[in-house]
């Protein structure tokens, strides 16, 4: 007689073993119908699973966070039945919910057109609109090999062999005649899918990400719980086009890459001083917090590359050159390279913390097929630091970088922050005793700070657990930036120690962080965020002087002046063009101030003033127009 604890704390008996879809009953017809899985014992489940013992159940509707994922997952099974009934002797293979939606890899000797996706996307809503029960079966793991070799699933053959060990069972889910293997959980039924979802488009992948095994065709999709959602989302994905970027930095001459230096960016004057602005920005912030800057060198041999352990994990991505017999590394990281500066000369205790950073540039191999714009590069520089701590050191520490951190953003424009927590895995090093005072540390700097977040149980570094950040965007994106990493194993596996303070040689905790991450990605995330009408602060250019008719030219020409020696990023612009052509031009620029002279702000020595929002905010003396700039500068308006 099963006893289920419901969310509210009440309790249910049942005679015999319920399904979650009777227990959901048993509370309400509403809930009953407005079921999609239950959470026993905190594991997603079918409604149709079958609860035979005590547990805690919690009814999953479409509110909760996990019913997307459900949608994404089924909408990938509806897509892939929708394609084999309208192209028999398509191959399925893999086909997952991803973030936003979900994707299937099929095998067909036809390329699919956008007309196929207009038909394969009808035929969806058709699935859906049957209503066909989801149901789970468990067959045996040979005959499943066999009934999928005998109708063509070749594919589907290479999954059991690959992932279901022989001796078990494989997991098939069943809408009406089609089929698939799956572990699950399914929505009830084709129809609580909903007519939330849309075709995207066809791009090419390789079986498994191999690039040695077949190509296959992988049509992406989107979907949500209901058709307002889809219609929102579509618009953001709208509005994040005309943000792209790479269009922007185009546009507003920044940057730009090309085929002969692949992931690598060529920075434009304007371009560059953003970068600047940045890098000298976080400098700042750095001094502050008692941080030491650092240089260290681009390549490095490979021997310290495999003491630190990143030959052996990271080689694939690493580019090489060799030099007189010897073979050298770009650095794909610091880290190795900050160790070496601690080790030289002797540290005591009376030295640590030692907060040691680096613009580091640094080199990684990605596959080109990932590579976009500023945001999926081969070189970049990191705002990296490292602290080498005692371990009675680490929570002050932490919350100190927490307070520079969330500062910084705050600068930038985002209040929202997202943190995640991530604990010990399975395969490790260090003692238990050592990761629980990790954890702690850690733990209780989140809780000091008040900070909400989400645990990630097993998904720390083999060496440390880690606190990750991530900022929300204007189009409600979510980009994982900052992290701060505990590291036992590095320190002691390249010789860095300190004397403590009973004169005993001890290995520092290293504490690996950042806050921006990727400086180009950064660039990239607020280009788009802004829509590259950038604050005040980081803009490259900060305002444009314009003259009407050469009579106001010694006017101007003084104004630009004094707004450079003030420190004002200015440009003067004396072309022999109408003022309407210029000031739009500088507008489509994004410019922030337009100041314009004529006759009567020469005659008064004043400039009419216009945003680039096109909003005129009248007549201002010089010395006015310096305090409105000057103000905003400091606000980080």
């Amino acid at each position: 007689m099963p006893r289920i604890t419901l969310p509210d704390g009440s309790v249910k008996s049942f005679d015999a073993p319920p399904t979650v879809a009777q227990v959901a009953a048993s509370i309400g017809q509403g809930l009953a119908r407005a079921a999609l899985a239950g959470r026993v014992d905190g594991r997603l489940v079918d409604t149709s699973h079958l609860i035979a013992q005590d547990a805690s159940l919690a009814i999953v509707t479409a509110r909760d966070e996990e019913a997307l994922e459900l949608l994404r997952h089924d909408a990938a099974h509806v897509m892939a039945q929708a394609v084999q009934e309208l192209y028999p002797g398509t191959q399925v293979t893999i086909g997952p919910a991803i973030e936003n939606g979900f994707y299937y890899d099929f095998a067909r000797a036809e390329p699919f057109t956008p007309e196929d996706l207009g038909a394969i996307e009808q035929r969806m809503h058709e699935i859906v609109a049957r209503d066909l029960p989801l149901e789970r079966e468990v067959w045996d793991r040979e005959d499943a090999k066999t009934l999928f070799a005998g109708i063509g699933e070749d594919f589907k053959v290479q999954i059991i062999e690959n992932i279901i060990p022989e001796g078990e069972e494989v997991s098939i889910y069943r809408q009406g005649d089609w089929f698939d293997v799956c572990r699950g959980p399914h929505l009830p039924s084709t129809g609580k899918l909903g007519n939330g979802f849309k075709l995207m488009k066809v791009a090419g992948a390789y079986w498994r990400g191999d690039s040695t095994q077949p190509m296959l065709q992988r049509i992406y999709g989107t979907a949500w719980r209901d058709r307002k959602e889809l219609k929102d989302y579509l618009t953001r994905l709208a509005e994040a086009e005309k943000r792209d970027h790479r269009k922007l930095g185009k546009a507003l001459d920044l940057f730009h890459t090309q085929e002969e230096a692949p992931g690598m960016v060529f920075w434009h004057d304007k371009g560059w001083t953003l970068y600047l602005i940045l890098e000298d920005y976080i400098r700042s912030k750095l001094r502050v917090h008692g941080y030491l800057e650092v240089h260290t060198p681009q390549i490095i041999d490979r021997s310290l590359w495999e003491r630190s352990g990143h030959w052996e994990k990271f080689r694939a991505d690493m580019f090489v050159t060799e030099a007189e017999e010897r073979v050298f590394a770009i650095k794909p990281m610091n880290c190795p390279a900050h160790i070496q500066i601690f080790n030289h000369g002797l540290k005591s205790y009376r030295d640590l913390p030692l907060r040691m950073a680096e613009f580091g540039s640094c080199h990684r191999n990605e596959p080109s097929g990932t590579l976009h714009g500023l945001m999926r590069v081969r070189n970049f520089v990191q705002d990296d630091a490292h602290i080498f701590c005692t371990e009675d050191q680490i929570l002050s520490e932490v919350l100190d970088f927490i307070d520079l951190l969330y500062g910084i953003y705050r600068d930038f424009g985002f209040d929202e922050v997202l943190v995640k927590f991530s604990t010990r895995p399975p395969k490790r090093v260090g003692s238990d005793a050592t990761w629980d005072k990790a954890e702690q540390a850690l733990e209780n700097a989140l809780i000091e700070k008040g900070l909400a977040f989400d645990l990630q149980p097993g998904e720390g570094a083999f060496y440390g657990p880690k606190i990750e950040f991530s900022l929300r965007d204007c189009l409600q994106r979510v980009w994982q930036l900052g992290t701060i990493q505990l590291d036992f194993s590095m320190p002691e596996r390249l010789g860095a120690h300190y004397i403590a303070v009973d004169n005993s040689r001890q290995t520092p905790v290293m504490l690996h962080r950042a806050v921006l991450g990727s400086l180009e990605r950064f660039i990239g995330i607020l280009i788009e965020h802004y829509a590259g009408a950038l604050p005040l602060w980081l803009s490259p250019l900060q305002a444009v002087v314009l003259n009407i008719t050469d009579r106001q030219a010694d006017w101007v020409r003084e104004v630009a002046s004094t707004l450079t020696d003030k420190g004002f990023r200015t440009h003067l612009d004396l072309r022999n063009e109408k003022i309407g052509f210029k000031i739009r031009e500088h507008t489509l620029q994004r410019v922030p101030y337009l100041l314009v002279a004529g006759d009567r702000e020469v005659e008064t020595r004043t400039l009419s003033v216009r945003n680039r929002k096109g909003q005129d905010l009248g007549t201002l003396s010089l010395d006015e127009v310096i305090d409105r700039l000057g103000e905003e500068v400091a606000q980080k308006v």
